[in-house]
């Protein structure tokens, strides 16, 4: 009854818990799906600088066909660090499409941490040579680390990687992470460091260009993570017009992502290659890009994965929400 309904509430350290990287693989796969399906719809992103110094968002869909609606409002509150806090924040909420009340508020952090791992890894599975071994990352924050668990988790292959900090010295934390899985180095020469890699992940604030074009070797597959606002970039300047470009969204990509600087660009969105992946046929001279802006149905999806998961396990706290 209305007057009995519950609210229930899922913090980070639930969250955490029951964030297992095959379920997250599996979930922001079916997002992918219902995207390339057009079963999930995907909402008008709103993405907003703030007086605070800050970045606000929201973004939202729906799954009819499945009973699925919510959205995540997140964003990157730099200052956060002044005071010993993490400056991404974000919180998801999905929502009873048939009443409009709200079913689960989740603290999103961790989602959108593990969900965008999981599609760089799904990107790197269906487009770069499954032979790649040497990886270059820029970047050593949450984000780039959780791009690197999940890359070596999908390609088997990577023996090494070489990472580039923005101030130029290596980070012996991040390194501890890795140690014990593959060959790891710091790389005070980005274009080198590029120009000897097969794989390239950028994982970073999206301040610009961070190598020279001339240095992507032909074969060499790049996923682009931290261009995810009007404005931000990370690949140097008339780069994507010779590349094979894969986007998760088109319009979104083109709104926010590094299409966004080449918006005449044809692109082929990832859900279509992970529904036909025969069709994907590289060339050993291609160079190929994905730009991840993350979709709305992935954070719905990983969160519908957590609300069942925590409701079946008695996990997390009811509060009333009576009508």
């Amino acid at each position: 009854m209305p007057g009995n309904a519950q609210l229930l509430l899922l913090d980070k350290d639930v969250v955490e818990s029951l964030l297992i990287a095959n379920d997250v693989l599996a979930a922001v796969e079916r997002a992918f799906e219902l995207h390339r399906l057009r079963k999930g719809r995907v909402f008008p992103l709103i993405r907003e600088r703030l007086e605070t110094g800050g970045v606000f968002g929201i973004k939202a869909g729906d799954v009819q066909s499945e009973s699925l609606l919510g959205f995540k409002a997140a964003g990157f509150w730099p200052s956060n660090r002044n005071q010993g806090g993490e400056p991404h924040q974000a919180t998801i909420m999905l929502i009873d499409p048939a009443t409009g009340r709200p079913l689960c508020v989740i603290d999103g952090n961790a989602i959108t941490t593990m969900r965008t791992g999981a599609a760089g890894g799904l990107g790197l599975r269906a487009l770069a040579r499954p032979d790649s071994r040497r990886l270059c990352l820029f970047g050593t924050g949450v984000q780039a680390r959780i791009q690197v668990t999940f890359a070596l988790h999908m390609m088997p292959a990577i023996s090494s990687v070489q990472y580039v900090t923005a101030r130029g010295t290596a980070d012996a934390r991040f390194e501890s992470h890795f140690n014990d899985r593959c060959a790891i180095s710091h790389a005070t020469d980005a274009d080198d460091a590029v120009a000897t890699s097969d794989l390239i992940i950028t994982a970073t604030p999206g301040g610009g260009p961070l190598f020279g074009a001339a240095a992507v070797q032909p074969g060499t597959h790049i996923n682009c993570v931290g261009a995810d606002t009007k404005g931000k970039r990370e690949l140097p300047e008339g780069f994507l017009e010779r590349v094979r470009l894969f986007v998760d969204d088109e319009a979104q990509a083109r709104q926010i992502g590094e299409t966004q600087w080449a918006p005449d660009v044809a692109c082929v969105e990832l859900g279509d290659v992970l529904g036909a992946p025969e069709k994907m046929i590289r060339h050993p001279d291609d160079i190929t890009v994905f730009d991840m802006t993350g979709l709305a149905l992935q954070d719905l999806t990983v969160a519908r994965m957590l609300y069942e998961q925590a409701a079946k396990s008695n996990l997390g706290a009811r509060i009333p929400w009576p009508w």
